[in-house]
């Protein structure tokens, strides 16, 4: 079987390599197969030095001194940019999946820490230079999502930028899209959002502000401000 037949048809191969690599030339996705399957649960400063080395090849841009754990997953690494020095810790998932989005930007410095998501369903997602995903967040969009830099995002968190359902739409929804957007989310610059706070569709975040723990952000956060609560509101400016 020649290498283009293996994108023939609706066989389970074909589906993987669509969802894994998109449209990567398929020699192109069988030899990161290899290079992943040798090098992803290879452990200490030997398995970082290879993922560092060998990955490179692989994704839309790769800068120098960049840290790749054991376990971290790829999907659509053609789209996925990643800056220098970021560290991507443990289990954790960087998702570019989509038809004719951008795909995964993750500027300088950047850290995703062990077991987070960070994906698309066609969408985009840009994270600036020096911010932080702390442990187990989820970052999704399906539209526009961007982190400022120096952000910091606390465990659990999960940042939603589309990806709704339709509640008056008769059609089930395990057979929706789940790709209702009202419009991108954006997280200014030098923002703490603390643990298990929820920050959903369209609800921007403005610079410099802090979201308190166990928080769900259902509409824009002014710059500079302590917001709380389900839904979050401003408890007060910063003294700054």
């Amino acid at each position: 079987m020649k290498l283009k037949d293996l994108r023939g048809g609706g066989s389970p191969v074909r589906k993987y390599l669509d969802v894994t690599y998109g449209p990567m030339p398929v020699w192109k996705a069988l030899a990161m197969e290899i290079v992943t399957g040798l090098l992803s649960g290879l452990p200490g400063a030997f398995g970082i030095f290879l993922r560092g080395k060998l990955y490179r090849p692989f994704f839309g841009a790769f800068g120098r001194g960049v840290v790749i754990g054991r376990h971290v997953a790829f999907r659509h690494p053609g789209k996925i940019f990643i800056g220098d020095g970021v560290v991507l810790d443990d289990r954790s998932v960087i998702d570019a999946k989509g038809d004719g989005n951008a795909g995964v930007r993750l500027g300088d410095r950047v850290f995703v820490g062990r077991g987070t998501t960070v994906y698309c369903k066609g969408g985009d997602v840009e994270i600036g230079d020096d911010a932080s995903l702390s442990a187990n967040c989820i970052a999704f969009s399906s539209n526009r999502l961007v982190i400022g830099r120096g952000t910091m995002v606390g465990s659990f968190s999960y940042l939603l930028s589309g990806g709704e359902y339709d509640p008056d739409d008769a059609t089930p929804f395990c057979r929706q899209s789940g790709m209702i957007t009202r419009g991108p989310l954006e997280i200014g610059d030098n923002v703490w959002i603390a643990a298990h706070v929820t920050v959903l569709d369209a609800a921007s975040i403005g610079a410099g502000a802090v979201i308190g723990a166990g928080a769900v952000v259902a509409s824009p956060v002014p710059p500079g401000v302590v917001a709380v609560g389900v839904p979050a509101k401003t408890l007060r400016q910063r003294r700054i």
